[in-house]
């Protein structure tokens, strides 16, 4: 249950920051909806009941699956590269208030 409302609260966190105009909030509501997606794919493949896969103290059949930790730990790594080159982007970029139309160069004060 305590998984389950972490999710919807990283969910509805990330989708409130990608509705905001600045692109830094995007940015931070990406990496919410990520780390959101990444519980889920943990949730999926390691239960609490298991045990760790590389122990010799139970059987088989008990153990938790480490396809979903690969996952999950390759997405780590993605979201980091992702995350970096955004808010580079976001450095470098404009403003996302325009002062002038990009089609006239009239500016907007006027």
């Amino acid at each position: 249950m305590i998984l389950s409302l972490t999710v919807a609260v990283l969910v509805a966190g990330g989708v409130y920051l990608l509705l905001q105009r600045s692109m830094v909030r995007a940015v931070f509501g990406m990496t919410l909806l990520s780390h959101a997606a990444n519980f889920v794919l943990l949730a999926t493949g390691v239960p609490g009941w298991r045990a760790e896969p590389l122990t010799d103290l139970s059987a088989r059949a008990e153990m938790a699956d480490p396809l979903p930790q690969a996952f999950v730990l390759t997405a780590i790594v993605i979201t980091m590269a992702v995350t970096i080159f955004m808010l580079t982007l976001a450095v470098i970029g404009r403003d996302d208030d325009m002062s002038r139309h990009p089609a006239t160069g009239e500016s907007h004060d006027s």
